[in-house]
């Protein structure tokens, strides 16, 4: 029953492109026209686990090695999927309890939320120190030339927000998620503001701590192993980059009830995000068990929603297209050239299921309408200046010492 229904699936799902799988039993079947990918499976329960989550299945498959690609091309077999599959909206079984899981799977109370980011951040700081630029910022770079290294475009990305920020000396600014500790340490020296960053991942914290203390900027930065709902504090500015994609939508009204009550009247934040430039939907199961549990990509109107009912205006929305497509794509080829090195962590099965985060992830923003969005927001009106100007004055020459 279950490869019956497996082939009926993939006859009505392969629609652009061709797709030739070998099943357990030995048959060969081939779906649609075109170029041509080669699958072989070699788990009989394979086609069952397909039908009812395929994107659950594909993964562990390949992860397994039991989903076995012509020539190791992921990259060709994600794009067939992602051009086919309607990606988000589910399928077969999970169709019908997606609605169902999502609320659950993104509640994240103080405790909760510890334990998710736990479980991608706290991996083995060597891990990310194989991929990663040299300040191990770990969110979309932003390539204003494209032939811009990854660690000149890391260096543009924290520059372009400490602008839309109109950071001054000796402002009080909050880092809500500060990760290895960049970004508070860009603001520090740069710019001479004094920072707290807070994040709940151990190794992040016992790293940017280190940081701190080795740059001489103990009196300036203070990084906290702490929830930023348990600060009680008020800020000049706000800054979190990469994090509001672990907040969850039920918890979107409470995030920005805490950003308005943490800035002082005058104040600016900056929230920059993951995004989906489509209607509300939720997150892949392979990836809410493997890389982010209790992650969401919020839609924009999602976000906006939250942002209208705790009284915030926004002052700035900007889009970035496919400079995370970029940075994912730098990503995975320092990956790829010491994966080595990886799997000496780890083991082989980590090494696949990490290349498949990261190819699955930079094809997403490539052609499936996820993007970065970064909302500039503000309890008055008049906190910043009428014109973007001001963002692109001295951007020219910023980024000439950023590529030097």
């Amino acid at each position: 029953m279950w490869t019956t229904l497996f082939l009926r699936m993939m006859r009505q799902l392969i629609k652009r492109g061709a797709l030739e799988i070998t099943m357990p039993d030995g048959s060969v079947e081939r779906f649609g026209s075109g170029d041509l990918i080669r699958l072989k499976l070699t788990d009989p329960t394979l086609p069952r686990r397909i039908v009812l989550s395929p994107e659950l299945a594909v993964g562990e498959g390949y992860m397994d090695g039991t989903l076995v690609i012509e020539g190791d091309d992921l990259y060709g077999l994600l794009t067939l999927g992602i051009r086919n599959f309607s990606l988000g909206q589910g399928h077969g079984l999970e169709r019908h309890i997606g609605p169902w899981l999502r609320r659950f799977q993104q509640f994240n109370p103080v405790g909760r939320a510890k334990d998710n980011v736990a479980h991608h951040y706290d991996l083995s700081g060597k891990l990310y120190d194989l991929f990663l630029d040299e300040d191990k910022q770990y969110s979309c770079a932003y390539f204003i030339d494209p032939t811009m290294t990854l660690e000149a475009a890391q260096i543009a990305k924290k520059r372009h927000i400490a602008d839309k920020l109109l950071i001054e000396p000796d402002m009080r600014v909050l880092d809500i998620g500060c990760g290895w500790g960049g970004m508070a340490l860009t603001l520090a020296q740069e710019y001479g503001a004094q920072v707290t960053g807070v994040t709940l991942s151990e190794e992040q914290h016992a790293l940017a701590t280190q940081r701190v203390k080795d740059a001489g900027l103990e009196d300036r930065i203070d990084i906290r192993l702490q929830d930023y709902r348990e600060l009680d504090k008020r800020f000049d500015r706000i800054v979190s980059v990469g994090m509001f994609e672990h907040v969850g939508v039920p918890h979107y009204r409470e995030y920005f009830d805490h950003v308005r009550k943490k800035l002082r009247g005058d104040g600016v934040a900056l929230i920059h995000t993951i995004g989906r430039a489509a209607p509300p939907s939720r997150t892949s199961p392979w990836v809410n068990k493997y890389i982010f549990p209790g992650g969401y990509v919020p839609a924009m109107s999602e976000a906006l929603k939250a942002i209208e009912k705790e009284r915030l205006w926004v002052t700035d929305v900007e889009v970035w297209r496919l400079h995370y497509a970029e940075t994912l794509k730098h990503w995975h080829d320092r990956f790829m050239d010491r994966v080595d090195e990886a799997k000496e962590l780890y083991d082989e099965r980590f090494c696949r299921m990490w290349r498949f985060y990261l190819v699955a992830s930079e094809l997403t923003f490539r052609l499936h309408r996820q993007c970065v969005f970064q909302f500039q927001l503000t309890r008055k009106q008049e906190s910043v200046p009428l014109t973007r100007d001001y963002l692109y004055k001295s951007e020219p020459q910023r980024q000439r010492t950023a590529a030097q």
